[in-house]
C-alpha cells in the first residue's frame, strides 16, 4: 500500500539526524530562527502586536517575548507566533507563498522548553517543520491564495505539528495521528485584505498553538486521518480542488532535496511581492536622481498573484487606512520611497499614511501584470517611471533580494536581527539570544531563550 504524505513526513522526522543534513542547510535553519525572533522583538518594541499580551495567561515552562513569567507551551506558541508575524518582516517560501518560520519556530521553541530538549534537538525539529511546511504548499503554488486562503495558516499547521511531535517524542504512528488531527484545525482567510485588519498576524500563532493541542490529543489516543492531505476529502481537494495531488509529489524527495535554504529572508517589512518593485525603484534612483514632481506616472509590475495582494483594487491601495493595509500597498510603498526616501518598518505610521505628498505620488501609481518565468520559485517584479519631458526608466528583478537566487549574506541576516532586537532588549540579552540560536547545532544550552522575556516596548 502506498504511504500517505503524512506517513512519509512521520518517517522523515523519525529517521533524520543532524549529521545527515548539509552544513549550509543547518546554518540556514539557525539563521531563520534568529531572523524570525528578531522580527518578533521588533514588533514588541513598537507595540504592533500588543494585543497578544492579553492572552498571555497561565503558568508554564515556555518563554514568550515580553512576558516575564513562563507560560503554558501552547499559549507561548500563540503569543510568539503573533509577534513574529506582526510586522510582516518574517521570511517566505516563494514556491508555496507561506511564511514558514513564524509558524514553525514558535511551536518548536515552546515544545523544546516543555520537553527539555537540547539545542541540536530543537534545530532538528525546526528543520523537519520547515521541510514539511514548504512541501505542502509547493505542489499548488498560489492555489491557496486564489481561493482566498492564507497558505501559512494551512501549510504551517502541519510543519508546526511535525516539529512539536518530534520534540514531544511521539512515535511514527502517533505523529501521523497528530498530523491528521491538525488538518481539521488548518485554515486562515485572506479577508484581512478588505480592510487591513490584523487577522493575518494571528494565523501563525494560531497554527503554532493548534500544533500543541493536536500533539496532546494524539498522545492520549485521539485519531486523525492518515490521508489528511491527499484524496477526495483531504486538504488539496477541500481547499484547492486538487484531489489528484500525489503523496510522492508532496514528500517524495525528503532528505535528498532541501527547501530550508530556499526560504527567503525579507529586507523590508511588508508583503514579499512589494520587494522586487521597491528594489527596482531604488536601482533606478541610484542611477538617476529625480524629484517627486518629475515623476508623471509609475507602473509596478508583478505576477497576478502579487497584483491581487499589493495593487488591486487600485483605488483602495492608493489610500491604505491602516498600517497593515500599507504593507500590502505598492502605491503607498513607492510613494513613501520617492517622497520620504525610506522603507523601514516605521514608514507605515499613521502620519505617513496621510502624508499629502506621498498620497499625491500614490495617485500616479498604476500596475501591470507580468508573468515572469522565475515565478513561483522567486517573487519577481519591476517598475517603470515616466518622467516629465518624456524620459522613461524601467527596471525588473527576476529574483527578489533575500531569496536563494539573490541572497542576503549570513552577516546581513545577523545585522537585521541586531537592528530589530536593539529597541526591545538590553544589549547583553540580545547577544545571549544570538549566541544561543547560532550555536544550537553545536549543543548550545537553551537557557539563552529566557532573554526573550526581557523584551520591552509599547504595550509590553
Amino acid at each position: 500500500m502506498t504511504a500517505t504524505a503524512s506517513e512519509r513526513f512521520a518517517d522523515f522526522a523519525a529517521d533524520l539526524s543532524l549529521e545527515q543534513v548539509p552544513a549550509e542547510v543547518r546554518e540556514a535553519a539557525a539563521l531563520h530562527i534568529l531572523d524570525v525572533l528578531g522580527c518578533g522583538l521588533a514588533a514588541v518594541a513598537v507595540g504592533e502586536s500588543a494585543y497578544a499580551f492579553g492572552v498571555a495567561a497561565g503558568a508554564g515552562p515556555a518563554t514568550a517575548i515580553g512576558v516575564e513569567a513562563g507560560l503554558p507551551a501552547a499559549t507561548a506558541a500563540l503569543v510568539n507566533g503573533i509577534h513574529c508575524h506582526a510586522l510582516d518582516f518574517d521570511d517566505t517560501h516563494p514556491p508555496s507563498i507561506a511564511h514558514v518560520s513564524a509558524a514553525v519556530v514558535p511551536a518548536a521553541l515552546a515544545a523544546a522548553q516543555r520537553w527539555h530538549a537540547s539545542g541540536p534537538e530543537l534545530l532538528r525539529a525546526v528543520l523537519v517543520g520547515n521541510e514539511v511546511t514548504c512541501r505542502i504548499g509547493r505542489p499548488v503554488g498560489d492555489g491557496f491564495h486564489r481561493r482566498g486562503f492564507h497558505p501559512t495558516a494551512i501549510c504551517g499547521a502541519f510543519g508546526a505539528t511535525a516539529a512539536t511531535a518530534l520534540l514531544a517524542g511521539l512515535d511514527r504512528g502517533t505523529t501521523v495521528q497528530a498530523l491528521g488531527i491538525v488538518g481539521s484545525m488548518a485554515a486562515g482567510l485572506m479577508a484581512y485584505l478588505s480592510d487591513g485588519s490584523a487577522t493575518k498576524q494571528i494565523h501563525p500563532g494560531w497554527v503554532a498553538h493548534a500544533a500543541h493541542h493536536a500533539v496532546e490529543l494524539a498522545s492520549v489516543g485521539a485519531t486523525g486521518p492518515a490521508a489528511v492531505l491527499e484524496g477526495p476529502f483531504g486538504v488539496y481537494s477541500a481547499f484547492v480542488e486538487r484531489p489528484d495531488v500525489d503523496p510522492a509529489t508532496v514528500a517524495g524527495d525528503l532528505g535528498t532535496e532541501w527547501e530550508t535554504p530556499r526560504i527567503a529572508f525579507k529586507p523590508y517589512a511588508g508583503c514579499h511581492f512589494l520587494h522586487a518593485p521597491l528594489d527596482a525603484f531604488y536601482a533606478l534612483r541610484s542611477e538617476r536622481r529625480f524629484e517627486p514632481d518629475e515623476v508623471q506616472r509609475v507602473t509596478a509590475f508583478s505576477p497576478q498573484a502579487g497584483i491581487d495582494l499589493i495593487a488591486a483594487p487600485l483605488a483602495r491601495k492608493r489610500r491604505p487606512e491602516t498600517p497593515y493595509e500599507g504593507k500590502f500597498s505598492v502605491p503607498f510603498v513607492l510613494g513613501a520611497a520617492l517622497v520620504l526616501e525610506r522603507s523601514d518598518p516605521a514608514v507605515f505610521a499613521a502620519d505617513h499614511l496621510r502624508d499629502p505628498a506621498v498620497l499625491a505620488v500614490a495617485d500616479r501609481v498604476d500596475y501591470e501584470v507580468r508573468e515572469y518565468e522565475t515565478f513561483p520559485a522567486s517573487l519577481p517584479g519591476g517598475v517603470r517611471l515616466e518622467l516629465a519631458g518624456g524620459e522613461v526608466l524601467e527596471q525588473h528583478l527576476p529574483h527578489q533580494r533575500g531569496g536563494s537566487a539573490n541572497p542576503l549574506s549570513a552577516g546581513a541576516v545577523v545585522e537585521k536581527y541586531r537592528g530589530n532586537a536593539a529597541p526591545a532588549l538590553p544589549a547583553e540579552a540580545a547577544e545571549a539570544l544570538e549566541r544561543t540560536v547560532l550555536g544550537l547545532g553545536d549543543g548550545e544550552s537553551l537557557a539563552g531563550l529566557a532573554a526573550l522575556a526581557e523584551a520591552r516596548g509599547e504595550g509590553a
